[in-house]
């Protein structure tokens, strides 16, 4: 989901992201491209009510070529967010009012596609009822709810049947949201629906995504979307907003840290910004109310090729596109299935050149690339048939560090493998096991009421940086450790899922341990020319000699170290095995860099506070929250580390 500061600007992005019209017309044109013709000129506006199996009715713009001297397939995309044009902040309906943009970019206009957009059942113009990510399987259904699949089934036997000079073919795409229900959409799909590009997808908003990582939930980026992500009566063309949200603070730290408890950060919503917010806070578990809303189980027969997209530093779904493409490959081990990942925030494919995200560089124009290269193709070739110049591998990565794309036959690739980088004393961080009779462990205490921040400078919402951002404001504090390797000799290439392999103890009954893998930039590193004015980044003029940038961190909560369905106490000073993902990575630490391990018990307010009582945390009072002891072990035996794939 889009989640973000609730600026004009950003309210625009929060409805309009979602339409063709504003990913294609957030880009510049092409270098020596002429001025391109309006989408007025090549193209008619179409508006229906198309009907579904219960009787529902869904909005749905068509824009037709104006040339019928040839068929053309439909490109579609769903979305919550309206299918109508969001221009000087309101809507806009009616088949006299064209966008400026069609399609994802501007080559999907030029060659020619039949361009769709719906909005989805029960929101905007679009009757029945709708539900946060639509459960699949659901055992019965209520009234005017519906089934994303059959609904993606319903409106292009519609399509196909009354919209003239088609060829017969469907694509579906769609980043965040969109992208949930472009992948929900090709279960047991439309032999019509022949390719599909779910980006950014939603696939489980507990294991992962937007709601909670490692059983932790993300307060800061929640809280600002259901400000303004809200229910409303439908249909009806008025934008479907709770208004944002007015910090009494200028930093969201202090905010958070003020109300501290989920109930009392709650309470400073209004009723209609709780309504779909609370639900999130309510099941802390991963019970049915997740299980249910689950897509990766149910992609099953899936005729479409797929192309699944994802971003390095996706703040919001990094974890949907590999949960998507996996479970495609799982259950249609014949089907056509790519995964593409590159160096990108969330949908920062989609516009801009995708050049450097904060300080970080990537020497190249990344975005423009997969658009023109590995976008369009896709659909060009099945859709219309037309073979590309090269064709793509299954897996197409973005190595950062070096700054180059690579192909793969898998994810994550067969020549990778595993090694771990162990604890030793002084801090230090080695590929060899602590040695008989050395070890011991490092301690710190965590207060929840003084937690550690995730960025070093002020901001509300969550900066699109801060998965590249400088560490060495956490590395100085006594509630952090941080381990740390000799200077690297020879580039070390980590590529697939990073692996905390720790042993703790506490002298609470819950804890949460956060792990940061960074990579550490020379002192002679020299500092490039100021990012330009607008650009996301941290604090302006900052030396980049020492630079702490971090590569992948995420957390676990404690109690859920076993299951996150029945969550245990810890036992007060028992030393405890836990380990579990922190995600994927594509990273070379180049020679001349050092690797850098950091591990704390809170990071805030990306994620809720932990009381460190073990406990309902939605119903933790301010009294319940508790310094403890935290204890990482470094010996034979219960030797902590982090596991990497490693390239020879």
């Amino acid at each position: 989901m889009i989640r973000r500061p609730l600026s004009a600007l950003v309210l625009g992005l929060l409805f309009a992201a979602s339409s063709p019209a504003f990913a294609a017309g957030m880009q510049a044109a092409p270098d020596g491209a002429s001025a391109k013709r309006s989408t007025r000129e090549a193209y008619t506006k179409y508006e229906y009510r198309i009907p579904m199996r219960d009787g529902a009715r869904l909005f749905t713009a068509v824009y037709v070529p104006k040339d019928s001297s040839r068929a053309y397939p439909f490109l579609m995309q769903r979305t919550p967010y309206s299918a109508g044009v969001r221009a000087e902040g309101e809507l806009r309906y009616g088949v006299d009012w064209m966008p400026e943009s069609l399609g994802p970019s501007r080559e999907f206009e030029d060659a020619g596609y039949i361009f769709v957009v719906q909005d989805v059942r029960g929101r905007h113009m679009s009757e029945g009822v709708w539900q946060e990510m639509t459960p699949h399987a659901k055992p019965a259904l209520g009234k005017g709810e519906g089934v994303e699949a059959q609904d993606m089934h319903d409106t292009v036997a519609w399509l196909l049947k009354n919209v003239p000079n088609n060829n017969g073919k469907v694509g579906i795409w769609g980043i965040s949201y969109p992208g949930f229900y472009a992948a929900a959409s090709v279960i047991d799909s439309h032999p019509a629906i022949r390719a599909a590009s779910p980006q950014a997808p939603i696939a489980d908003l507990y294991m992962g995504d937007d709601s909670y990582h490692g059983g932790a939930f993300k307060l800061a980026a929640n809280f600002d979307f259901y400000s303004s992500f809200v229910a409303a009566p439908n249909p009806s063309p008025k934008s479907a907003s709770g208004g944002g949200f007015d910090y009494d603070e200028a930093d969201g730290y202090d905010f958070f840290l003020k109300h501290l408890t989920l109930g009392a950060i709650a309470g400073t919503m209004s009723e209609r910004q709780r309504e779909l917010f609370m639900p999130n806070i309510e099941h802390d578990t991963y019970d049915d109310f997740w299980r249910s809303r689950a897509i990766g189980p149910h992609l099953k027969n899936v005729k479409a090729a797929m192309l699944t997209v994802g971003g390095w530093f996706d703040a919001e779904d990094f974890q949907g596109p590999f949960t998507v493409h996996d479970a495609v490959k799982r259950h249609n081990p014949a089907a056509v299935n790519k995964l593409v990942v590159g160096p990108w925030v969330h949908g920062g494919w989609m516009r801009g050149d995708g050049a450097r995200l904060g300080h970080v560089r990537f020497d190249a124009n990344t975005s423009d690339y997969f658009r023109r290269n590995i976008q369009f193709p896709f659909f060009e070739q099945h859709l219309k048939g037309i073979k590309p110049a090269t064709e793509l591998a299954p897996v197409t990565m973005f190595e950062t560090g070096t700054n180059v794309w690579r192909s793969y036959d898998a994810w994550p690739p067969k020549p990778a493998q595993a090694r771990t980088l162990y604890f030793n004393a002084n801090g230090s961080l080695t590929w060899q096991q602590p040695a008989a009779g050395t070890g011991g462990y490092d301690e710190y205490i965590a207060d929840p009421k003084r937690p550690v921040p995730y960025i070093g400078y002020p901001a509300q919402g969550v900066p699109r940086e801060y998965m590249v951002s400088d560490q060495r404001f956490a590395a100085t504090r006594p509630d952090v450790l941080v381990y740390q390797s000799e200077v690297l000799e020879e580039d070390v290439t980590v590529a697939g899922p990073v692996l905390p392999k720790l042993f703790v103890s506490t002298t609470g009954t819950d804890a949460d341990w956060v792990v940061k893998l960074i990579d550490v930039y020379p002192s002679d590193y020299p500092t490039p020319a100021a990012p330009r004015a607008g650009s996301d980044v941290g604090p302006p003029a900052l030396k980049l000699s020492g630079f702490q940038q971090l590569v992948r961190g995420n957390p676990l909560r404690g109690k859920f170290r076993n299951s996150y369905e029945k969550p245990e106490p810890f036992v007060p000073g028992t030393v405890t095995a836990i380990d579990y993902e922190l995600g994927a990575v594509n990273h070379t630490f180049r020679r001349g860099h050092r690797i850098m391990v950091q591990v704390q018990s809170s990071w805030f307010p990306l994620i809720d506070l932990n009381p460190q009582t073990f406990m309902r945390i939605p119903d933790a009072r301010p009294e319940d929250f508790r310094k403890a002891t935290q204890r990482v072990y470094r010996a034979p035996g219960t030797a902590s580390g982090l596991q990497l794939m490693v390239m020879p």
